[in-house]
């Protein structure tokens, strides 16, 4: 007989049909959702991976927000597709190979670094000059491991000086350690000339030390100072003054950062297998996007 009653028990709720307690329910549910806000989007934060980043670092021929001058890290952003990547400029103007990783902005940039970002790195036009006094800019010449112990007559701060190619191989060194990409570029010439058609090239110093430290530390190397050169050459020194210089024959107007800017992406195209050329686009767009920032501006 208990066998029987377990049976019937079974049969029942096999064929229960629902009560108004599992109606209730049902209804409850339907009016959550109805109300509910959508979110079309849900999940995506968590799932989406952010964009990655080309930071570029150098001094006021990349960076310059003098009225009527441009460096070259501000229209180069138009050369990027801006749903596919962000581009920070944050060179700064006044600034050496030395000075730029001594003052800390070099630790900003890492301190946002990310693995699968970039790194476009132009020095070498504020590595000359005095060790200790003045701006106290200057790195040692060349691209070995040398050291100098300084003390700054203004500050009185002791400091280790190294090469100007020891302080570009630390900057690749540590964007490779945070799994991005560095590319050194060689600096863009002065707009100094040996004669009518041949453009002073840095071919003896900080372009080739540039060079070397790129080979050493076995990354990519665009030699922007030849590229450029040889642009003004074909325009020739009196258009080249007229129109791509300002007061100086250093610093550029937007049309010579402009040219510039085509000269480095110009280089990136020429590199084998470069991963940072796919984000380039065919030809630069009108207007610059908020994904594209000067994030430090020149001093």
């Amino acid at each position: 007989m208990e066998t029987n009653h377990m049976e019937h028990l079974k049969g029942n709720l096999r064929a229960k049909k629902p009560g108004r307690l599992s109606r209730w329910a049902g209804m409850f549910c339907l009016f959550f959702l109805a109300i509910a806000p959508v979110n079309e989007n849900f999940g995506a934060e968590t799932s989406a991976t952010p964009l990655p980043t080309l930071f570029i670092i150098g001094d006021s021929t990349v960076n310059n927000p003098t009225k009527g001058l441009q460096g070259w890290g501000t229209p180069i952003a138009l050369w990027f597709d801006p749903a596919r990547i962000q581009v920070q400029n944050r060179a700064r103007g006044g600034r050496s190979s030395r000075t730029y990783y001594t003052e800390g902005l070099w630790d900003q940039v890492l301190a946002a670094m990310k693995p699968g970002d970039f790194v476009l790195m132009q020095f070498g036009h504020n590595d000359g000059g005095p060790l200790t006094q003045g701006r106290a800019r200057a790195s040692l010449k060349g691209s070995g491991d040398e050291t100098q112990e300084v003390t700054e007559e203004k500050t009185g701060k002791k400091e280790t000086v190294h090469t100007y190619g020891w302080y570009m191989r630390k900057y690749v060194a540590d964007a490779k350690a945070k799994q991005a990409t560095p590319i050194v570029l060689s600096l863009v010439p002065r707009n100094i000339w040996k004669d009518d058609h041949t453009v002073v090239r840095a071919t003896n110093d900080y372009a080739k030390w540039a060079g070397e430290a790129a080979k050493a530390q076995g990354v990519a190397f665009i030699d922007l100072n030849d590229i450029v050169a040889r642009h003004y050459e074909q325009l020739g020194p009196e258009k080249v003054k007229s129109v791509y210089f300002g007061e100086d024959h250093t610093h550029t107007t937007p049309a010579g950062a402009q040219v510039n800017a085509a000269s480095v992406v110009e280089g990136l195209r020429a590199l084998k297998d470069c991963p940072l050329v796919p984000y380039l686009l065919e030809k630069p767009r009108e207007n610059l996007s908020p994904t594209a920032t000067n994030a430090s501006p020149a001093q």
